[in-house]
């Protein structure tokens, strides 16, 4: 019996039925994204090689259906097929075949059903083994050009942020010193202009402890800036044993004109704090000093605390509290990220800071083997609890 002809008259027929099949199998996902063309695409190129192949009976002549198969895993891995899905398809294909040839299978003799079952499966497994070559090296193409791209973009970014940490540090250098600079002759002209007591001093001083005010808040935002640049693990640790209400007490005398100013009322209890403790004091002083500084700024009316405790046998806290207008519960996770600042509140723009304060207290504790927990409610004030080790040691280098 001539399968060939037979396959040839019935391809459109088997064409249609297995592109039906495709559309209709839930676990061939691929299809919900494409036409009917697109799904159909070399198909006809396999079955016409598979009936070439019937008619010439010759079963190790494969190169036809390579090519057609081959063709036809391209396009599947263009398409976004996963594996599981081409050999669903096949399958599929397969039944499809001997469903249409089954009234003819019949008729022939048993010897004819034989080769042709034969010579049908062993072309569709040659059909899918070569599709699955094309498939895979279709797909290792497209890793190793994501993973060139992944790493050409890795190497700009690394770039970018190098020029940008340095052109950061030279910015902040030739900032630093011309605004200390001013800084310096404002103060020493607000003394000045306090000595002369001439009567249109009152407006001098005003305009004078402006431009203070904001050449401190711009000095204070290029400190934090190039702090938090250098926060990559540049940051060296020099610990030293020190007496922490000593630390703390230093901390105090730099905010107290702060609280005295606003009238707020400072309290501080450090009588269970440890004796001494192995610590960076600098970074410390800087953890306490932004803590107590935030707390001032966003509270109008109350007091303002600081605490020291000894927890256990290697573990001490500070706890900063406040009766300020406090920080939503949806906004507590953001506030030790970068430049954040609460949105309530009335402070005003001018005096809420950088938003850098508590990334820096946040990366310093981390830095220094502690960690650091808030507790807040709006208008009912913030608690600020820091822990630390009483015996800091310092990271080991790379």
């Amino acid at each position: 019996m001539d399968f060939s002809t037979i396959l040839n008259q019935k391809r459109d027929t088997i064409i249609d039925l297995w592109i039906g099949a495709v559309f209709e199998d839930q676990q061939i996902e691929a299809t919900n994204e494409l036409t009917f063309n697109a799904v159909r695409d070399s198909l006809p190129r396999v079955l016409e090689s598979l009936a070439d192949m019937l008619a010439h009976s010759n079963p190790e002549n494969y190169q036809v259906i390579d090519e057609a198969s081959l063709e036809h895993g391209l396009i599947r891995a263009e398409q976004g097929f996963e594996p599981a899905e081409i050999a669903r398809e096949y399958r599929l294909l397969r039944s499809v075949i001997f469903e249409e040839l089954e009234t003819d299978l019949v008729q022939a003799s048993p010897k004819d059903v034989l080769w042709a079952t034969r010579l049908i499966n062993s072309v569709v497994d040659e059909a899918i083994a070569r599709c699955f070559d094309s498939y895979t090296q279709s797909r290792m193409e497209e890793l190793n050009k994501l993973r060139t791209q992944m790493q050409l973009t890795n190497q700009e970014l690394t770039r970018l942020v190098r020029a940008s940490h340095d052109n950061m540090s030279k910015l902040t250098h030739e900032l630093k010193t011309p605004l200390t600079s001013i800084i310096g002759y404002a103060d020493l002209f607000l003394r000045q202009q306090q000595q002369a007591d001439l009567n249109d001093s009152y407006a001098h001083l005003e305009s004078i402890e402006r431009v203070l005010r904001s050449g401190r808040l711009l000095l204070r935002l290029i400190n934090d800036t190039l702090q938090l640049q250098q926060g990559d693990g540049q940051i060296k640790l020099k610990v030293v044993t020190i007496i922490p209400q000593d630390l703390i007490q230093s901390v105090i005398e730099i905010v107290e004109p702060l609280v005295r100013d606003k009238g707020l009322e400072l309290k501080v209890d450090c009588d269970r704090a440890p004796q001494t403790v192995q610590t960076d004091p600098l970074r410390l002083q800087q953890i306490i000093t932004n803590l107590l500084s935030n707390a001032i700024r966003y509270t109008e009316n109350g007091f303002v605390s600081i605490s020291a405790a000894t927890l256990d046998h290697n573990r001490w806290s500070i706890v900063v509290s406040d009766s300020g207008i406090g920080i939503a519960q949806a906004e507590q996770k953001y506030i030790f990220e970068p430049y954040y600042r609460i949105h309530h509140g009335p402070t005003a723009p001018t005096d809420q800071g950088t938003g850098l304060g508590l990334a820096i207290v946040s990366q310093l504790v981390e830095l220094m083997q502690g960690e650091i927990f808030v507790s807040s409610m709006v208008e009912k004030g913030s608690i600020f609890t820091v822990v630390m080790p009483i015996e800091q040691h310092e990271p080991k280098e790379n």
